[in-house]
């Protein structure tokens, strides 16, 4: 509320969530303890940063289109950054015994959740807000998992974490790929003519 009559716009706090984000995932691309704690603390700020423009673009009547895939787009690179940088972070300071390299897990999170995005912009162009809903719990959305990242630097998981993205995060996609086809298949079907109706005299 302090900022509704004020030069401070939605795109402004945007922007700010977009730089905490990437000074982040740098900080994570660094390895190591401190870095890796350092990260974790400026992406949860980042995502906290995140709720803020929404919240002033609906109290200042400042919303636009622009705007909201302005956001959309910053929360897809944060997050496309925050696992490529994860991955090479790991790669810097860790000999793992991985299948992939730590760098192309990180490649593989980000990617999917790229496309994971970019697939809920286009069903929203198509079925409205309501049909990119996230799923919720308590209060709760899907990307608030973010919020525990500091938890898991601290504990030193951050490959598990990763190797768990790596496999989730395309999975998540796929079905996101399925229910775009689904909204694609709703939005062909031609619209049913309304009958006529004719009047008595």
């Amino acid at each position: 509320m302090p900022l509704v009559d004020t030069p401070v716009t939605p795109n402004h706090l945007t922007t700010l969530r977009l730089l905490i984000g990437v000074a982040g995932a740098l900080c994570l691309a660094r390895g190591g303890f401190a870095w890796g704690n350092a990260g974790a603390f400026l992406i949860v700020l980042s995502n906290f940063v995140d709720h803020t423009d929404g919240e002033l673009a609906r109290v200042s009547g400042k919303t636009s289109r622009i705007g909201h895939f302005y956001d959309l787009a910053c929360d897809a690179l944060v997050t496309v950054m925050l696992f490529l940088g994860m991955g090479i972070g790991l790669g810097v300071t860790h000999a793992l015994a991985l299948p992939l390299p730590a760098g192309v897990l990180g490649g593989m999170a980000g990617i999917a959740v790229a496309l994971i995005f970019f697939l809920r912009m286009r069903i929203e162009d198509m079925a409205g807000k309501a049909g990119t809903k996230q799923a919720s719990m308590a209060g709760f959305e899907t990307e608030d998992v973010l919020y525990l990242l500091p938890l898991v630097t601290l504990t030193g998981g951050v490959m598990p974490f990763l190797v768990a993205a790596s496999i989730g995060a395309p999975l998540f996609a796929a079905w996101v790929v399925i229910d775009y086809r689904r909204v694609m298949r709703r939005a062909a079907q031609p619209v049913p003519e309304t009958s006529q109706m004719w009047a008595s005299e």
